[in-house]
């Protein structure tokens, strides 16, 4: 389908009657949910209960990698379900194990272990830290540092690693053992750890993303991260990296580790691993990988369906070439958007990103905010999702077309025209 056929008439299917008070009685009300209800996917594109179609530049919050209703996770997803979707991990399961030798064998990583989301992978990351400080290093109250406008999760304990205290308000008492510092700041990173350090070791583990997502769309620079792994390996400190929303391709490498010249110690993944079946993943190299049966599990954690998912999402990484197109493709959306930043340089500040996730700034003194342009780009037609109040995220599928993104160039073009009016055009 090309992208001049966008608006064109849905499919009778695709139709349903959706009753929005009668959601809003019933589900509790914690999403700032905008007044869209999607019935069906294929490829980039979404239909809503309505039936118009929208260009999908938000992928499920950069999770679905191979885009919606692909050929191959269908028949993968239909078989496995009529053959075995769930058992417990009291029992082998060769899925979970094929998947955890295909990500060791692309990665750092020596071992995995499966849960269900982000926030779970990145609370396994934490526990693994924490018992590694007890055991091995015998540091008895350890801390873990994150970063200033970080996002690691909703539970308590990564709700407090995140470096936000607008998603942490009204949920103290906090979980204890964590403490903030700047990001891309080495020099206030050095002097926190030798400050609670002494006068005895307490810092057990670095905590970082990449590239800061929910904070902005802030990309790590690649110099504070070889500086900061190089203090840890001094210190012998962990350092784990949230590759949640990062990982799997979107940056244009597997990993978004690689884009900064360092492996990490652990790495956490989740989002786009499974193409928006729900998994998530702590990897962590041979020498801290010292969980013992109890010290962790989930129930649903590597089940076949699951695992069966992101063996395929990630195969079809290789055959389709898809790290490649995100780089390639993630190079021409940002070329576009710095074209868009010329056209109103009094409303747009910077543009930055990595493969396809990608961030457009507003300046500050500007009085529109990227909900403006999100609802504003919903009207023509194109998905997109807040990093903040000022930053609009770009973090389309993976299997997006250059057609795609000149159509979306062009429909958030006519979304500032439309907002800003032609005489805010440079």
């Amino acid at each position: 389908m090309s992208p001049d056929t966008l608006l064109s008439p849905p499919l009778s299917a695709s139709t349903q009657v959706f009753d929005a008070p009668l959601f809003d009685e019933h589900v509790m009300p914690t999403y700032g949910r905008f007044p869209l209800a999607l019935v069906r996917g294929e490829g980039c594109r979404v239909w809503d209960a309505e039936g118009r179609e929208y260009l999908d530049f938000v992928a499920g919050i950069a999770t679905c990698t191979l885009g919606h209703a692909h050929p191959k996770l269908i028949q993968t997803v239909t078989q496995q379900i009529q053959t075995l979707h769930h058992v417990s991990n009291l029992y082998y399961i060769p899925a979970q194990g094929q998947l955890a030798q295909w990500l060791t064998q692309h990665s750092c990583a020596d071992q995995v272990f499966f849960c269900n989301s982000g926030a779970e992978a990145n609370e396994g990351a934490i526990k693994l830290a924490r018992k590694y400080a007890h055991t091995v290093r015998q540091i008895q109250n350890p801390i873990i540092v994150t970063a200033q406008a970080s996002f690691h999760g909703r539970t308590l304990a990564t709700v407090t690693a995140t470096g936000q205290p607008k998603y942490q308000r009204h949920f103290d008492p906090l979980v204890p053992g964590f403490h903030y510092v700047p990001f891309n700041d080495f020099e206030g990173l050095e002097a926190a750890i030798a400050h609670l350090n002494h006068p005895d070791p307490q810092v057990a583990a670095i905590l970082l993303e990449p590239l800061q997502g929910e904070g902005g769309v802030k990309p790590g620079d690649s110099t504070y991260f070889q500086k900061v792994r190089a203090l840890c390996d001094r210190l012998g400190i962990l350092l784990i990296l949230d590759e949640v929303q990062v990982g799997v391709g979107r940056t244009g490498t597997l990993w978004g580790y690689e884009q900064l010249g360092i492996e990490p110690d652990i790495f956490t993944s989740a989002k786009g691993l499974a193409g928006g079946i729900p998994i998530g993943a702590v990897l962590s190299k041979a020498f801290c990988s010292i969980f013992q049966p109890g010290d962790h599990a989930s129930t649903f954690g590597g089940n076949p369906l699951a695992c069966a998912a992101a063996l395929t999402v990630c195969q079809t990484l290789e055959t389709e070439n898809l790290i490649f197109q995100a780089q390639q493709r993630g190079h021409q959306l940002r070329s576009g958007l710095q074209n868009l930043q010329q056209k109103y340089p009094d409303l747009i500040a910077d543009v930055r990103g990595w493969g396809l996730i990608n961030g457009l700034e507003l300046k500050a003194n500007c009085s529109l905010t990227a909900i403006d342009i999100v609802k504003g780009a919903m009207e023509v037609g194109l998905l997109l999702v807040p990093a903040g109040s000022k930053v609009v995220r770009l973090v389309p599928p993976l299997v997006v077309t250059a057609s795609d993104i000149d159509w979306a160039l062009q429909r958030l073009a006519q979304t500032f025209t439309q907002l800003v009016g032609e005489t805010c055009a440079s």
